[in-house]
């Protein structure tokens, strides 16, 4: 399971985007794409997800491109809900007394008329598992948002979500979890490298039945925002 963070967008590190619509990557998150899409030449990837916001897709495609899969959008990966913070700047945000609150008790804080940090991590939770029921023994690769991806790997680590501000998922990092019989491994964290034991497009047994992916390039869809779980392939 590969966890891919979008690319750099215009207000990256200066406001909290939340679910607006409408940000799309800047000139350096395609360049970061353009990267790590690379790193994934030749890996026998089964299935691409990735959340429904422009600056996911932007993401998701290029990398679908490579690993000739379909990009299929999942709901469940969407940004966390940041209701009235939504659009804020940080700066702002940090004077506040409930920023404490935020980044030294997450388990404790809803976002005024939002979604709550256990509710992102319940959601993480939940795609993570329909990806291993239906892809098990294959590599997955899920395009979403930093604190989704931190609140995943919290889980898979074992870590209180009160200390999962301490994991840092920087844009178009990518993070990476293996699945056995024994539970979850955490394999990668931030890593801007080729991620190790990865099985090559083409080998016996990679799910891509001993064959190199046919490219396929994915169209545009829809964007809604909605966090119900659902899937869909990216229509024309």
């Amino acid at each position: 399971m590969c966890l891919v963070r979008h690319g750099t967008t215009p207000t990256t590190g200066k406001v909290l985007p939340g679910r607006a619509r409408g940000l799309h990557l800047s000139d350096q998150g395609r360049q970061e794409v353009a990267a790590v899409a690379e790193r994934f030449e030749g890996v026998a990837v089964s299935a691409v997800y990735c959340s429904p916001l422009e600056r996911a897709r932007e993401t998701a495609a290029p990398i679908a491109d490579v690993v000739g899969r379909p990009v299929v959008i999942d709901r469940g990966l969407v940004e966390c809900d940041f209701g009235e913070w939504t659009g804020a700047e940080l700066a702002k945000l940090r004077k506040l007394p409930e920023w404490r609150v935020v980044r030294h008790w997450p388990s404790g804080w809803r976002f005024p008329n939002g979604e709550s940090f256990m509710e992102v991590q319940e959601r993480l939770h939940a795609a993570i598992g329909r990806y291993q029921r239906d892809h098990a023994g294959e590599v997955v690769l899920a395009v979403s948002h930093a604190d989704c991806i931190k609140a995943v790997l919290a889980t898979m680590l074992g870590t209180p979500l009160d200390l999962f501000h301490r994991i840092h998922v920087g844009p178009c990092s990518t993070s990476a979890v293996a699945f056995s019989t024994e539970g979850p491994s955490v394999i990668a964290v931030n890593s801007y490298g080729a991620v190790w034991g990865l099985p090559r497009a083409g080998a016996a047994g990679t799910g891509t039945g001993g064959r190199a992916p046919r490219r396929s390039r994915p169209s545009d869809s829809g964007d809604g925002t909605g966090s119900s779980g659902r899937s869909e392939r990216m229509k024309p």
